[in-house]
Protein backbone atom coordinates (compact mmCIF):
# COMPACT_ATOMS: atom_id res chain seq x y z
CA UNK A 1 0.00 0.00 0.00
CA UNK A 2 1.10 3.60 -1.46
CA UNK A 3 2.52 5.75 1.91
CA UNK A 4 2.40 9.50 1.45
CA UNK A 5 4.87 11.09 4.13
CA UNK A 6 3.76 14.45 4.74
CA UNK A 7 4.34 17.51 6.66
CA UNK A 8 2.64 20.56 7.16
CA UNK A 9 3.55 24.03 8.11
CA UNK A 10 1.79 26.81 10.34
CA UNK A 11 0.31 23.34 12.21
CA UNK A 12 -1.48 25.65 15.29
CA UNK A 13 -4.81 27.28 12.86
CA UNK A 14 -7.86 26.02 12.46
CA UNK A 15 -7.32 24.52 9.34
CA UNK A 16 -3.78 22.58 10.32
CA UNK A 17 -6.25 21.12 12.93
CA UNK A 18 -9.05 20.08 10.63
CA UNK A 19 -6.23 18.48 8.28
CA UNK A 20 -4.26 16.94 10.85
CA UNK A 21 -7.74 14.97 11.76
CA UNK A 22 -8.28 14.09 8.22
CA UNK A 23 -4.70 12.78 7.53
CA UNK A 24 -4.06 11.22 11.15
CA UNK A 25 -6.60 8.65 9.91
CA UNK A 26 -6.27 8.77 6.47
CA UNK A 27 -5.00 4.93 4.99
CA UNK A 28 -2.27 6.20 2.69
CA UNK A 29 -0.78 8.40 4.74
CA UNK A 30 2.11 8.88 7.36
CA UNK A 31 2.70 12.25 9.20
CA UNK A 32 6.40 12.92 9.69
CA UNK A 33 6.28 16.34 11.03
CA UNK A 34 4.10 19.37 11.88
CA UNK A 35 5.72 22.85 11.68
CA UNK A 36 4.91 25.63 14.11
CA UNK A 37 7.79 27.72 15.58
CA UNK A 38 5.92 29.13 18.31
CA UNK A 39 4.34 25.76 19.54
CA UNK A 40 8.37 23.95 18.87
CA UNK A 41 8.19 21.42 21.42
CA UNK A 42 4.88 20.99 22.70
CA UNK A 43 2.39 18.30 21.81
CA UNK A 44 -0.17 18.81 18.97
CA UNK A 45 -2.99 17.76 21.02
CA UNK A 46 -1.97 20.90 23.33
CA UNK A 47 -3.45 22.82 20.60
CA UNK A 48 -5.63 20.50 18.32
CA UNK A 49 -7.54 18.88 21.58
CA UNK A 50 -9.93 16.86 19.65
CA UNK A 51 -7.01 14.61 18.53
CA UNK A 52 -6.44 13.10 21.97
CA UNK A 53 -5.67 9.71 21.86
CA UNK A 54 -5.08 9.63 17.94
CA UNK A 55 -1.35 10.79 17.85
CA UNK A 56 1.12 11.80 20.06
CA UNK A 57 3.27 14.19 17.26
CA UNK A 58 4.61 17.20 18.74
CA UNK A 59 5.23 20.57 16.93
CA UNK A 60 9.10 20.94 15.82
CA UNK A 61 10.40 24.32 14.65
CA UNK A 62 13.10 21.94 11.76
CA UNK A 63 12.06 21.48 8.20
CA UNK A 64 12.87 17.68 7.10
CA UNK A 65 11.84 18.16 3.80
CA UNK A 66 14.38 15.40 2.43
CA UNK A 67 11.72 13.04 4.67
CA UNK A 68 8.62 13.74 3.06
CA UNK A 69 6.60 13.30 -0.22
CA UNK A 70 4.05 16.08 0.06
CA UNK A 71 3.89 19.61 1.91
CA UNK A 72 0.90 21.29 3.19
CA UNK A 73 0.96 25.35 3.39
CA UNK A 74 -1.25 26.25 6.51
CA UNK A 75 0.63 29.37 6.59
CA UNK A 76 -1.51 33.03 7.01
CA UNK A 77 -1.93 34.91 3.89
CA UNK A 78 1.06 36.04 2.06
CA UNK A 79 3.34 34.16 4.67
CA UNK A 80 3.36 30.90 1.82
CA UNK A 81 4.83 32.78 -1.21
CA UNK A 82 7.59 34.55 1.94
CA UNK A 83 8.51 30.18 2.85
CA UNK A 84 8.41 29.14 -0.87
CA UNK A 85 11.08 32.66 -1.46
CA UNK A 86 12.92 31.82 1.87
CA UNK A 87 13.60 28.16 1.63
CA UNK A 88 15.70 25.27 -0.27
CA UNK A 89 12.35 23.03 -0.92
CA UNK A 90 13.36 20.64 -3.48
CA UNK A 91 11.94 20.36 -6.88
CA UNK A 92 10.27 16.72 -6.39
CA UNK A 93 8.33 17.80 -3.34
CA UNK A 94 4.66 18.08 -3.86
CA UNK A 95 2.92 21.29 -2.21
CA UNK A 96 -0.72 22.34 -1.74
CA UNK A 97 -0.81 25.51 -0.56
CA UNK A 98 -4.33 26.64 1.60
CA UNK A 99 -3.44 30.62 1.48
CA UNK A 100 -4.40 33.24 -0.78
CA UNK A 101 -0.46 33.63 -2.47
CA UNK A 102 -0.79 31.58 -5.86
CA UNK A 103 -4.43 31.32 -7.12
CA UNK A 104 -4.16 33.90 -9.71
CA UNK A 105 -2.95 32.41 -12.56
CA UNK A 106 0.74 33.95 -13.64
CA UNK A 107 3.50 33.25 -15.23
CA UNK A 108 6.03 33.34 -12.13
CA UNK A 109 4.28 30.21 -10.18
CA UNK A 110 3.09 27.16 -11.58
CA UNK A 111 0.57 26.58 -8.77
CA UNK A 112 -2.87 25.03 -10.56
CA UNK A 113 -5.90 26.21 -9.03
CA UNK A 114 -6.82 22.61 -6.85
CA UNK A 115 -10.82 22.99 -7.55
CA UNK A 116 -11.09 19.22 -8.83
CA UNK A 117 -14.47 20.50 -10.21
CA UNK A 118 -13.14 22.71 -12.50
CA UNK A 119 -9.24 21.56 -12.90
CA UNK A 120 -9.51 17.49 -12.13
CA UNK A 121 -6.59 16.84 -14.93
CA UNK A 122 -4.58 19.41 -14.08
CA UNK A 123 -4.21 18.50 -10.75
CA UNK A 124 -3.03 14.81 -11.92
CA UNK A 125 -0.12 16.09 -13.13
CA UNK A 126 0.61 18.79 -10.66
CA UNK A 127 3.70 19.57 -8.58
CA UNK A 128 1.86 22.74 -6.96
CA UNK A 129 -1.36 23.44 -5.90
CA UNK A 130 -3.14 26.24 -4.56
CA UNK A 131 -6.30 25.52 -2.65
CA UNK A 132 -9.05 27.11 -3.80
CA UNK A 133 -10.47 29.85 -0.69
CA UNK A 134 -13.92 28.76 1.31
CA UNK A 135 -16.59 31.19 -0.12
CA UNK A 136 -15.17 31.11 -3.94
CA UNK A 137 -15.25 27.26 -3.91
CA UNK A 138 -19.04 27.75 -3.00
CA UNK A 139 -19.87 30.36 -5.27
CA UNK A 140 -17.75 28.41 -8.26
CA UNK A 141 -19.85 24.79 -7.55
CA UNK A 142 -22.67 27.33 -8.21
CA UNK A 143 -22.08 28.90 -11.24
CA UNK A 144 -19.59 26.61 -13.24
CA UNK A 145 -22.04 24.66 -14.98
CA UNK A 146 -23.75 27.98 -16.36
CA UNK A 147 -20.22 28.94 -17.34
CA UNK A 148 -19.64 26.01 -19.26
CA UNK A 149 -22.82 26.28 -21.16
CA UNK A 150 -22.38 30.08 -22.15
CA UNK A 151 -24.87 31.06 -20.14
CA UNK A 152 -23.88 33.67 -17.85
CA UNK A 153 -25.39 36.46 -19.83
CA UNK A 154 -26.09 38.66 -17.06
CA UNK A 155 -24.67 40.13 -13.47
CA UNK A 156 -24.61 38.02 -10.72
CA UNK A 157 -26.25 38.12 -7.33
CA UNK A 158 -24.75 36.16 -4.15
CA UNK A 159 -25.58 36.47 -0.69
CA UNK A 160 -23.37 34.05 1.32
CA UNK A 161 -23.18 33.52 5.04
CA UNK A 162 -19.81 31.52 6.99
CA UNK A 163 -19.08 30.53 10.46
CA UNK A 164 -16.61 32.34 12.54
CA UNK A 165 -14.01 29.43 11.78
CA UNK A 166 -13.70 31.01 8.26
CA UNK A 167 -11.80 34.03 10.47
CA UNK A 168 -8.79 32.02 11.79
CA UNK A 169 -8.16 31.18 15.18
CA UNK A 170 -6.50 34.22 16.81
CA UNK A 171 -10.08 36.40 17.85
CA UNK A 172 -10.51 40.26 16.89
CA UNK A 173 -12.75 42.78 17.72
CA UNK A 174 -15.17 40.72 15.34
CA UNK A 175 -14.59 37.57 15.90
CA UNK A 176 -14.61 36.77 19.20
CA UNK A 177 -17.63 34.94 21.32
CA UNK A 178 -19.17 37.77 22.57
CA UNK A 179 -19.36 39.66 19.36
CA UNK A 180 -20.41 37.39 17.55
CA UNK A 181 -22.90 35.56 19.32
CA UNK A 182 -26.38 35.92 18.39
CA UNK A 183 -24.95 38.67 15.92
CA UNK A 184 -24.47 38.58 12.23
CA UNK A 185 -23.16 41.66 9.80
CA UNK A 186 -21.43 41.82 6.53
CA UNK A 187 -17.90 42.98 5.56
CA UNK A 188 -16.00 43.28 2.25
CA UNK A 189 -19.53 44.09 0.50
CA UNK A 190 -18.62 43.85 -3.46
CA UNK A 191 -14.87 43.33 -2.68
CA UNK A 192 -14.16 40.41 -1.27
CA UNK A 193 -10.78 39.16 -1.96
CA UNK A 194 -11.87 35.69 -3.81
CA UNK A 195 -13.51 37.37 -6.01
CA UNK A 196 -10.87 37.15 -7.68
CA UNK A 197 -10.28 33.60 -8.21
CA UNK A 198 -13.94 33.26 -8.69
CA UNK A 199 -13.92 35.85 -11.91
CA UNK A 200 -11.00 34.00 -13.14
CA UNK A 201 -12.34 30.48 -12.85
CA UNK A 202 -15.54 31.42 -15.06
CA UNK A 203 -13.72 33.58 -17.43
CA UNK A 204 -12.01 29.88 -18.03
CA UNK A 205 -15.23 28.45 -19.05
CA UNK A 206 -17.09 31.27 -20.83
CA UNK A 207 -14.38 32.78 -22.51
CA UNK A 208 -16.86 36.32 -23.38
CA UNK A 209 -18.08 36.66 -19.54
CA UNK A 210 -17.80 40.30 -18.09
CA UNK A 211 -20.43 41.26 -16.03
CA UNK A 212 -20.57 41.48 -12.30
CA UNK A 213 -20.69 38.96 -9.56
CA UNK A 214 -22.14 41.41 -6.79
CA UNK A 215 -21.05 39.29 -3.78
CA UNK A 216 -22.16 40.40 -0.39
CA UNK A 217 -20.51 38.39 2.71
CA UNK A 218 -22.19 37.65 6.23
CA UNK A 219 -20.52 37.42 9.25
CA UNK A 220 -23.05 33.93 10.83
CA UNK A 221 -22.85 33.78 14.40
CA UNK A 222 -21.69 29.85 14.52
CA UNK A 223 -19.01 28.31 14.21
CA UNK A 224 -18.91 25.99 10.61
CA UNK A 225 -20.28 26.07 7.18
CA UNK A 226 -21.35 28.32 4.44
CA UNK A 227 -24.69 28.93 2.80
CA UNK A 228 -24.86 30.73 -0.22
CA UNK A 229 -28.04 32.02 -2.53
CA UNK A 230 -26.95 32.96 -5.81
CA UNK A 231 -29.41 34.74 -8.66
CA UNK A 232 -28.79 35.58 -12.25
CA UNK A 233 -31.52 36.25 -15.52
CA UNK A 234 -30.99 32.54 -16.99
CA UNK A 235 -33.53 31.30 -20.40
CA UNK A 236 -33.63 27.59 -19.03
CA UNK A 237 -36.70 26.55 -17.31
CA UNK A 238 -36.15 24.71 -13.70
CA UNK A 239 -35.79 20.87 -15.62
CA UNK A 240 -33.48 21.95 -18.42
CA UNK A 241 -31.29 23.84 -15.56
CA UNK A 242 -31.51 20.81 -13.29
CA UNK A 243 -30.47 18.26 -16.36
CA UNK A 244 -27.59 21.20 -16.35
CA UNK A 245 -26.27 20.60 -13.54
CA UNK A 246 -26.80 17.16 -12.56
CA UNK A 247 -24.75 16.10 -16.44
CA UNK A 248 -21.84 18.62 -15.09
CA UNK A 249 -21.15 17.19 -12.01
CA UNK A 250 -22.50 13.68 -12.55
CA UNK A 251 -19.13 12.19 -12.18
CA UNK A 252 -17.28 14.54 -9.27
CA UNK A 253 -17.11 12.58 -6.28
CA UNK A 254 -18.45 15.09 -3.62
CA UNK A 255 -20.93 17.66 -5.25
CA UNK A 256 -24.17 16.40 -5.35
CA UNK A 257 -27.29 18.22 -7.00
CA UNK A 258 -30.80 17.56 -5.01
CA UNK A 259 -34.00 18.07 -5.77
CA UNK A 260 -35.39 18.79 -2.08
CA UNK A 261 -33.96 22.34 -0.26
CA UNK A 262 -31.20 21.15 1.90
CA UNK A 263 -30.03 22.39 5.34
CA UNK A 264 -26.41 23.28 5.83
CA UNK A 265 -26.09 20.23 8.46
CA UNK A 266 -26.25 18.01 5.63
CA UNK A 267 -22.78 19.50 4.84
CA UNK A 268 -21.22 20.59 8.02
CA UNK A 269 -18.47 18.22 8.64
CA UNK A 270 -17.93 16.48 5.50
CA UNK A 271 -16.23 17.18 2.37
CA UNK A 272 -19.44 17.27 0.38
CA UNK A 273 -21.54 20.42 -1.82
CA UNK A 274 -24.79 20.68 -2.25
CA UNK A 275 -26.60 22.44 -5.12
CA UNK A 276 -30.20 23.15 -5.02
CA UNK A 277 -32.03 25.21 -7.65
CA UNK A 278 -35.51 27.37 -8.09
CA UNK A 279 -36.85 29.58 -10.90
CA UNK A 280 -38.66 32.77 -10.17
CA UNK A 281 -39.73 34.39 -13.61
CA UNK A 282 -36.17 35.18 -15.42
CA UNK A 283 -34.19 34.06 -12.70
CA UNK A 284 -32.35 30.89 -11.75
CA UNK A 285 -31.83 30.96 -7.98
CA UNK A 286 -28.45 28.41 -6.90
CA UNK A 287 -28.61 27.46 -3.66
CA UNK A 288 -24.82 26.21 -2.54
CA UNK A 289 -23.21 24.75 1.07
CA UNK A 290 -20.32 23.65 2.16
CA UNK A 291 -18.57 23.10 5.35
CA UNK A 292 -15.30 26.08 4.97
CA UNK A 293 -13.33 24.46 6.93
CA UNK A 294 -13.20 21.01 5.06
CA UNK A 295 -14.45 21.51 1.14
CA UNK A 296 -13.70 25.13 1.80
CA UNK A 297 -9.73 24.00 3.08
CA UNK A 298 -8.72 21.38 4.48
CA UNK A 299 -10.76 18.72 2.98
CA UNK A 300 -10.57 19.74 -0.28
CA UNK A 301 -6.49 19.64 0.05
CA UNK A 302 -6.36 16.18 0.92
CA UNK A 303 -9.09 15.69 -2.05
CA UNK A 304 -5.93 17.26 -4.40
CA UNK A 305 -3.48 15.29 -2.51
CA UNK A 306 -4.80 11.94 -3.08
CA UNK A 307 -5.65 13.00 -7.04
CA UNK A 308 -1.76 14.44 -6.84
CA UNK A 309 -0.86 10.61 -5.99
CA UNK A 310 -2.83 8.60 -7.83
CA UNK A 311 -5.37 7.72 -5.17
CA UNK A 312 -9.56 7.64 -4.98
CA UNK A 313 -9.96 11.46 -4.58
CA UNK A 314 -12.89 10.16 -1.40
CA UNK A 315 -9.90 8.87 0.37
CA UNK A 316 -9.47 9.68 3.92
CA UNK A 317 -12.79 11.48 3.56
CA UNK A 318 -15.82 9.14 4.54
CA UNK A 319 -16.77 12.14 6.92
CA UNK A 320 -20.08 11.87 8.49
CA UNK A 321 -22.09 15.10 8.78
CA UNK A 322 -23.34 16.63 12.09
CA UNK A 323 -27.31 15.85 11.56
CA UNK A 324 -27.96 17.22 14.71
Amino acid sequence: MIKIKTGVIGGAGYTAGELLRILVNHPNVEIVFVNSSSNAGNRITDVHGGLIGETDLVFTSELPFGDVDALFLCSAHGDSKKFMDENDVPAHLKIIDLSTDYREKRTDHDFVYGLPELNREQILNARHIANPGCFATAIQLALLPLAAAGLLTDEVHVNAITGSTGAGVKPSASTHFSWRNNNISIYKAFGHQHLQEIGQSLLQLQSGFDEAVNFIPVRGNFARGIYATSYTNCTLSLSEAKELYKEFYKDTAFTFVVDKNPDMKQVVNTNKAIIYLEKHGDKLLIVSMIDNLLKGASGQAVQNMNLMFGLDEKTGLGLKAIGF
